[in-house]
């Protein structure tokens, strides 16, 4: 799992960074931090397909790695005089990411708490999630290199975020059709959760598609 720090593989640099040299490679921290939210996501859905589901403690530590990892990134960033793109999407980027992942840890507490088993609408838009996390880090990946490939892993994403609206819908109708009215607020919080969980990873694939387009 790790200890929270980066682990930074070299990259080919490009004329950019020939000409304004930089301190750090961010691109290179972003994409470790995409791979690590990517398997933080991974252990959420398998958490929910693995009865009995007890507290999500695995869950909760790579959390705290992932805050270690983003305060890292914060930290240099304030150290550094020049980066590759906007130091304010920089930043964002590996925010948003973090954001996943506690929305995914909270969304499993509440699951262990309200006494909320899964059903057909939470497993899929869990595995949307984990597919649109792994196409925004496709794209993280290529970012420095091969925007044509970001840019196919960005439409991908955003087509598994329209798929988490349709399934939340499809749910959320279900629920109001009837059942017991206590079990259905519950469903209900998950619900949302899990939809918030998809906004937050459309706000890093619109902040990653924003910096293609400055880097073109």
């Amino acid at each position: 799992m790790g200890d929270g720090t980066f682990t930074i593989r070299k990259k080919k640099r490009g004329l950019f960074d020939h000409i304004f040299p930089v301190e750090y490679d961010f691109l290179a921290m972003l994409e470790v931090q995409a791979e690590k939210t990517v398997e933080c996501v991974e252990v959420f859905v398998r958490w929910l397909s693995t009865p009995p589901r007890a507290e999500p403690l695995e869950l909760h530590q790579r959390g705290i790695a992932m805050d270690a990892m983003r305060y890292e990134m914060e930290e240099r960033l304030m150290e550094s005089f020049s980066t590759p793109f906007d130091r304010q999407d920089i930043y964002s980027l590996s925010r948003q990411m973090d954001y996943i992942v506690n929305y995914s840890y909270e969304t499993a507490r509440e699951m262990v708490a309200f006494g909320v088993d899964p059903d057909e609408a939470i497993l899929t838009m869990a595995g949307e999630l984990l597919e649109g996390t792994r196409c925004m880090a496709k794209g993280v990946s290529a970012l420095s290199d091969d925007r044509k490939s970001a840019e196919m892993a960005i439409r991908s994403a955003r087509d598994t975020l329209h798929r988490i609206d349709d399934t939340y819908i499809e749910g959320m109708a279900r629920l109001f059709q009837g059942g017991i009215p206590m079990e259905a607020l519950k469903r209900r919080e998950i619900y949302h959760h899990l939809r918030d969980a998809g906004r937050v990873l459309r706000a890093t694939i619109d902040i990653l598609h924003h910096d293609i387009i400055g880097m073109s």
